[in-house]
């Protein structure tokens, strides 16, 4: 459940994508509190089919927040970004000796949240995975800042307790 802070906060949600909700994971776990503008550059170069419809929800989103809002593009932030598994199309195949074969084609939903740093400066970015442990924790955004700026070479949020290296599959 997403809980929208109206002042602050646009969201899209693109429902029914036909991709697993595996696949589209690996991609939103990369993008999950970084600004926009670094954002769309990380999907522009990613290998994955999944990164397209994320591409359209991130850009989006930008438009919703740019055009209802009024808020300024380089100052959003993707707060949240979550998949969930959709309905899953079967389909039957034919094969033969008259029978079938099914076919299962997973769906997803892709939601999409943008807070505008500018309009308010204690946000907090809501992440929901940390290595294997699924747990949801809210850290301060200027201190994931802080501590990138003098530590360009780890991907790891400031009140983390352990360190680990960029893992770049």
């Amino acid at each position: 459940m997403i809980k929208i802070q109206p002042e602050v906060e646009v969201y899209a949600l693109g429902q029914h994508i036909p991709m697993s909700a595996h696949k589209a994971r690996r991609v939103i776990d990369q993008i999950r509190g970084r600004p926009y503008d670094e954002t769309l550059m990380i999907l522009e170069l990613m290998p994955y089919r999944a990164r397209y419809p994320i591409f359209q929800l991130v850009s989006s989103a930008a438009a919703n927040a740019a055009h209802n809002r009024g808020f300024n593009k380089t100052s959003l932030i993707i707060s949240q970004a979550e998949v969930n598994e959709g309905t899953i199309v079967k389909k039957l195949k034919p094969r033969a000796k008259g029978h079938s074969y099914p076919i299962k084609r997973p769906t997803c939903h892709i939601t999409i949240v943008l807070q505008d740093t500018s309009k308010k400066k204690n946000l907090t970015i809501r992440l929901k995975k940390e290595g294997w442990i699924h747990k949801e924790r809210f850290i301060d955004i200027q201190e994931r800042y802080h501590y990138r700026l003098y530590n360009p070479n780890r991907m790891v949020w400031a009140n983390s307790k352990r360190e680990a290296k960029w893992d770049k599959k």
